[in-house]
């Protein structure tokens, strides 16, 4: 019979390679933190365009998120259970916000909205730009969710009388609401740490489309290293928040899981 304790170093070696990277991340959150005096945080944080921005930034995330959501749900559901030509390159054409690099996004989305003088620079045009990323992950995570919730249940309900909508909306949909909590959570915290399509295709023109990410960059472009560090360490209270709100509601036990 095998020694458990023989798998001790095994364990420890691995605990100590990834422990390396949980160092550093908790190490970047530590020098900030160090760095940073409490009444330069608190007057950063209190003047009116970082409010400004906050607000903004809660209002846009939020309607990014749902966006996300609105569309995560039917596209995670098709791509979980149906074959259909072209599927593959949907699946490829969804993640490409996600390998583009940022800045690459922005561009594109300036020139998609050139014919309009209204929507770029605009409060719109931040909640755009949050949501052609944002949307990504919220696709792959309600696909996952469909695929380990499998058609059994549907399948039942629509012999029961069923038709395959009410079966989707009085079957499916309550059985996916940890995975649809997750997506909405997760496109909220990706919307609010993104930066590049913002800047470029909304600008960072404070009380109008400054949210948190872009205050950190023109914080740190006019010097104020304390100000810009101030607002990250806010963005890491809540993307923190945010994780745990997801660890707690996003996950756990669904009912009718079966094997595909």
């Amino acid at each position: 019979m095998r020694n458990p304790g023989s798998d001790r170093p095994f364990v420890i070696g691995l605990a100590l390679l990834g422990g390396l990277y949980v160092v550093l991340i908790v190490a970047l959150v530590v020098a900030d933190a160090a760095y940073l005096k409490p009444s330069v945080a608190w007057q950063t944080l209190s003047s009116p365009e970082i409010r400004y921005a906050v607000k903004l930034s809660l209002i846009a995330t939020t309607a990014s998120a749902i966006l996300s959501l609105i569309v995560a749900v039917p596209l995670g559901y098709l791509m979980s259970r149906y074959e259909f030509r072209g599927k593959r390159l949907l699946d490829a054409v969804i993640d490409v916000p996600i390998v583009l690099p940022p800045i690459v996004v922005g561009m594109s989305l300036l020139i998609l909205f050139r014919w309009s003088s209204d929507i770029p620079y605009s409060k719109a045009s931040v909640v755009i730009a949050q949501f052609a990323v944002a949307g990504a992950f919220a696709v792959r995570t309600m696909r996952v969710t469909f695929d380990q919730l499998g058609p059994r249940s549907e399948q039942v309900a629509m012999t029961l009388g069923c038709t395959r909508a009410q079966a989707f909306g009085r079957v499916v949909l309550p059985e996916a609401r940890h995975g649809m909590i997750a997506a909405f959570t997760l496109a909220w915290a990706r919307s609010l740490g993104e930066f590049g399509p913002v800047l470029v295709f909304s600008g960072a023109t404070r009380m109008r489309t400054e949210v948190l990410s872009t205050s950190v960059y023109l914080e740190y472009s006019i010097g104020r290293l304390e100000g810009a560090v101030a607002i990250s360490l806010l963005m890491v209270a809540v993307s923190i928040a945010v994780l745990i709100v997801l660890r707690l509601y996003g996950t756990g036990p669904i009912p009718g899981r079966t094997a595909r």
